[in-house]
């Protein structure tokens, strides 16, 4: 028996869901209609999407209209009509046993150079990739045109930005070092410039817009931390309980990025949100968590971070650095020394935290513009003259 007299809204989609093109049934919880679609043959119900799917075809389409035709009105989601390409699965690396052990030797290397689990993860990868691309030649026979040519044929069909062209240009540096027997020149390897982007920053309204639109208690209470804390993504994950010290408003981050660590203030409004946030969940070892004392995922993070600034309409490409980006210029803002935002920051030299200045407006707002100056002196001179003058008349 239907729920309701009046027709629910359906709403028809197209996603990319498990690396295939899907088609996505949205709609306000409705028990008759989840019966209904449950007994088609081939829809699944996504957690991760909030919505039931199936593979995106025109017989599919016409299935779910036929059997809910009596039952629903339907809307045509605008990607519908779009054409979404889904990114090839990555195919999986061809190289001898001889090379594997090398390349596990170079991993060795580097931790025992003390490189960080991330960086040695990610030259890992670089190198791998590499051997794998230069197929059966010899690594003793791998030279600067090698490595020029896989950025060629590699990097930059798949537009990967300059930080990932320099980071492969470091990885093969040390491969260089580790495995001197190649000759690749060290000294005529370059690295290219690195972009002078400013990064993006919201306005303090809009990270209050954001925190209220995030309706997930969990969820809230991780992205103010990371506003309020200034915390890189993995100093967020790896945050543990009893490095934050409610009585001194303090948190203590712990081996960061260069091995270093350092004290943050703990915002004095967040404490209720913290709260409230351990009674209800009861996190047991780090701050945010998975399962019971595992760690949590970027990638959830991320997930809910990008749904909850379309949920607060904000335009910009927000990511959870963003936050942290804000955190910085808003404490330059404020009028808090440079010296210590970067002491907050943790950042080793002060050249890094020296790019905030270029996107705090505190001193620029107070340049007036010509344009200002010019109208403002129209305005005196017809007002002198008890004339009416402004840009928008019609002249």
């Amino acid at each position: 028996m239907k729920e309701t007299t009046k027709l629910p809204t359906v709403l028809l989609k197209k996603a990319i869901h498990r690396n295939e093109v899907q088609l996505l049934v949205v709609f306000t919880y409705n028990n008759y209609l989840k019966e209904k679609i449950k007994n088609i043959s081939g829809y699944n119900w996504s957690q991760t999407l909030k919505a039931w799917y199936i593979r995106y075809t025109a017989e599919n389409i016409a299935i779910i209209k036929e059997v809910l035709k009596n039952d629903v009105n339907f809307k045509l989601d605008a990607s519908v009509y779009n054409t979404i390409n889904v990114k090839p699965t990555r195919k999986l690396r061809v190289i001898s046993e001889d090379n594997k052990q090398i390349i596990r030797l170079y991993v060795k290397y580097l931790k025992g150079k003390c490189y960080s689990e991330s960086t040695v993860k990610t030259y890992f990868t670089f190198v791998a990739d590499f051997i794998d691309y230069i197929a059966d030649k010899p690594l003793a026979e791998l030279n600067n045109r090698d490595v020029e040519q896989c950025i060629e044929d590699v990097f930059v069909p798949r537009n990967y930005s300059i930080s990932t062209h320099r980071q492969f240009v470091s990885a093969i540096k040390l491969f260089k070092a580790f495995y001197p027997e190649c000759n690749i020149d060290n000294l005529q390897l370059q690295r290219p410039k690195k972009s002078k982007l400013l990064p993006t920053v919201l306005s303090k309204e809009e990270v209050v817009d954001l925190l209220r639109t995030t309706k997930n208690l969990k969820h809230r209470a991780v992205l103010a931390m990371i506003y309020s804390a200034g915390l890189r993504i993995s100093e967020l994950l790896n945050l543990e309980l009893k490095h934050i010290d409610i009585d001194r408003r303090q948190i203590i981050v712990k081996n960061s990025k260069g091995r270093r660590d350092r004290n943050i203030i703990l915002a004095e409004s967040i404490i209720p949100l913290m709260l409230n946030y351990f009674n209800s969940y009861g996190p047991q070892l780090y701050f945010v968590e998975g399962k019971p004392r595992e760690k949590y995922s970027a990638e959830s993070i991320r997930a809910f971070l990008h749904r909850s600034s379309k949920a607060a309409k904000i335009t910009k490409r927000v990511t959870p650095h963003t936050l942290r980006h804000s955190y910085a210029t808003h404490l330059l803002e404020n009028g808090i020394d440079l010296r210590y935002i970067q002491e907050l920051l943790g950042h080793a030299k002060p050249e890094t935290t020296m790019i905030y200045t270029h996107v705090s407006k505190k001193d620029l707002l107070k340049i007036e513009s010509p344009l200002d100056l010019a109208v403002k002196s129209m305005y005196e001179n017809s007002t002198a003259k008890n004339t009416t003058s402004r840009l928008s008349d019609n002249y």
